[in-house]
């Protein structure tokens, strides 16, 4: 149960978007891309004062990355058993975000006491099954974080070429 909106799921509340802060922020000892919640440091700075429709693009945008991630090495094979479990467990995820992230979140809360994949609604990709659960949600994060700063030093930190000055 969120304590702010009262709701059973992550917290995320009808036309608010939660910051995606984690509060391990790396943006102050100076990242570019937060190693936390993988968000530029403009973003967490600017955060509060954000539209929520800003709010909602950097949100997209982070769930988009963290997605592709974690089906790199994932499939959900029961989205409904993933979501039970998560419910269950209960593991603050973000019900707006795919199953993916979903996965990740339930991954983020106990990696290691996930004997039985199917069990949870998910597998493995077979040239990851040689990895602990909690290596992979490493490699996971570890790309998640890479994904989004690459995206910066493309779009954020590179010079316009096509500028006049």
């Amino acid at each position: 149960m969120d304590k702010v909106s009262g709701t059973k799921s992550s917290g995320a509340t009808a036309g608010r978007v939660r910051t995606p802060c984690i509060g391990v922020c790396s943006t102050g000892i100076g990242d570019a891309v937060c190693r936390g919640c993988k968000r530029f440091s403009h973003e967490v700075i600017d955060w509060n004062a954000y539209t929520e429709a800003e709010k909602a693009i950097v949100d997209q945008r982070l769930a988009n990355f963290l997605s592709t991630c974690m089906q790199n090495k994932f499939t959900v094979t029961d989205s409904g058993l993933l979501r039970w479990q998560l419910e269950t467990q209960q593991v603050r995820f973000n019900p707006r975000h795919d199953q993916y992230c979903g996965l990740f979140a339930l991954l983020k809360a106990g990696a290691s006491q996930i004997s039985d994949t199917d069990a949870f609604g998910f597998s493995v990709h077979p040239p990851w099954r040689a990895h602990s659960l909690r290596e992979l949600f490493e490699m996971v994060d570890y790309e998640f974080w890479s994904l989004s700063d690459a995206h910066h030093e493309r779009y954020l930190a590179t010079a316009d070429l096509f500028s006049e000055s």
